[in-house]
């Protein structure tokens, strides 16, 4: 029993190093991989991981986002950590990029014809800025004539919204009927 244990708190040591490590989210079969352990064990070491931060108030949480695990500081701890520097200051994004974003998160693929359609406006500029950003990319072609270009999230967008992925996006409301508004 003492050799399974071991190995489970190796398990678990070699999960933490790999995630401390890591600059981006690593998914189950990244880390099985890399360990040469099961996904299985892996998966236990995580949820195991999990309830230890959680359990003993520690500095730091383990979440799942953008399709894989990554620590996380604790979120009562961002000034402290922003008053070291350490935190990159992003420029928020303005009105026009969030609603574009949220048009292409939940219509994709999309073309940019698509998406100045349901706004009303032109888009391109802001296509740009959030391409620029990392939020969305090109996500291949329409197969219709001029074959534009088909824009969709990223994982960095899930990363900055911490969703796990694309179906941890809100639900959209209902849109009033022209008798309800």
């Amino acid at each position: 029993m003492s050799d399974e244990r071991e190995l489970g708190q190796l398990a678990k040591a070699a999960v933490e190093a790999m995630l401390f490590a890591a600059p981006q989210p690593l998914t189950l079969a990244d880390m099985a991989r890399a360990s040469g352990m099961p996904e299985s064990q892996v998966h236990s070491a995580l949820r195991s991981l999990q309830e230890e931060y959680a359990k003993q108030e520690r500095g730091i949480l383990l979440q799942y986002v953008g399709q894989g695990y990554q620590l996380f500081s604790r979120p009562e701890f961002s000034t402290m950590i922003q008053e070291l520097g350490r935190q990159r200051q992003v420029p928020a994004l303005s009105r026009a990029a969030l609603e574009t974003l949220s048009v292409v998160a939940y219509r994709q693929p999309i073309t940019r014809a698509e998406v100045e359609s349901l706004r009303g406006v032109r888009s391109d500029g802001t296509l740009t800025t959030l391409s620029e950003r990392g939020l969305i990319a090109e996500g291949g072609r329409k197969d219709t004539v001029g074959r534009p270009i088909l824009y969709v999230t990223t994982q960095q967008f899930l990363v900055e919204f911490g969703l796990g992925d694309l179906e941890d996006l809100p639900p959209l409301p209902e849109d009033p009927g022209p008798d309800e508004a």
